[in-house]
Order: C-alpha cells, then sequence, then structure tokens
C-alpha cells in the first residue's frame, strides 16, 4: 500500500495553522486545520479507501477499454455504418459499467469529505498544489498498466 500512503500523505502538510490537510472540493484544493492525530488518522482511512476505489475503477475501464478496442479490432467490420453501430454500443456499456459509478462514487466523496471537516477550519495552503503532484502518480501509473497491457497483446 505505498503507493495509497504516497498520494495521502502529499495532502498533509504542516503549516502555521498547524497540521493542515489539502481536500479538492470544488475542483481546487482548500486546506482544513487537523485537530487531533486521531480525527488525522480517520481521514487518511477514508482518504486510502476512496483512492483505491478510484484507482481500481480506472484501471477495470482501462482493462475493459483495450479489452474492446482488440474486439472492435479484430471483428472483420464491412461497412462504415456497422463500425459506427459498434461504437455506440461500447460507449453505451463503457458509460454504464464505468461513467456511472465513477460520478457515483465522486458525490459520495464530496458528501463525505463534509464529515470530516468544519468551514471554520479553512486555512490558506502555501506550496505546490497537491492536485499536481497527485496527477503525476496517476499518470506514471497509467502509463505503467497501458505498457504492461501491450506486452500481455504482443506476446499472442
Amino acid at each position: 500500500m505505498g503507493l495509497l500512503d504516497t498520494i495521502v500523505g502529499r495532502l498533509f502538510r504542516d503549516e502555521k495553522a498547524g497540521r493542515v490537510v489539502a481536500l479538492s472540493v470544488d475542483g481546487r484544493y482548500r486546506g482544513y486545520v487537523v485537530r487531533s492525530e486521531s480525527e488525522e488518522l480517520k481521514i487518511r482511512a477514508f482518504l486510502k479507501m476512496y483512492y483505491f476505489a478510484e484507482l481500481l475503477l480506472q484501471l477495470v475501464s482501462l482493462l475493459l477499454t483495450v479489452g474492446w478496442l482488440v474486439e472492435l479490432g479484430n471483428a472483420s467490420v464491412s461497412s462504415v455504418a456497422q463500425f459506427l453501430w459498434s461504437g455506440a454500443i461500447f460507449l453505451g456499456i463503457y458509460s454504464l459499467i464505468v461513467a456511472l459509478p465513477y460520478f457515483l462514487l465522486l458525490r459520495t466523496y464530496k458528501k463525505a469529505l463534509l464529515s470530516f471537516v468544519s468551514a471554520e477550519d479553512e486555512v490558506v495552503v502555501s506550496g505546490k498544489s497537491a492536485g499536481r503532484q497527485f496527477w503525476a502518480v496517476i499518470v506514471g501509473v497509467l502509463v505503467l498498466a497501458i505498457g504492461f497491457i501491450f506486452s500481455l497483446i504482443r506476446a499472442k
């Protein structure tokens, strides 16, 4: 679980106001003062659970997309209309299997954040954006996953 510890650990910082967690609430990162060690552990556990679910959902979507693209590529398409129909079916299934659960997970995450922090505890966070660091990790994991998948496809 080193990857999750790294992702979640970058959201916690020591500021002048005390221990601060930087959370993405409405598209930008806001800092909130963490009152106690037990509260920090609760927030860390919740964030690890959320990021694990998000990474798992992204991995499943990646594998599903690659599998469908391979099947569509191997299929003998006799017309453009049949190819477009296959693409439309793929988008419908993808939106039900991946996009809908991701939307529901994100909505649950944003609602649950309000139970961990208080609006009175909001402070200004200095330093690098935690969002950029998080996306750098996500991009790295996705590049490794794509490379692994292509190595499996070429092995056949």
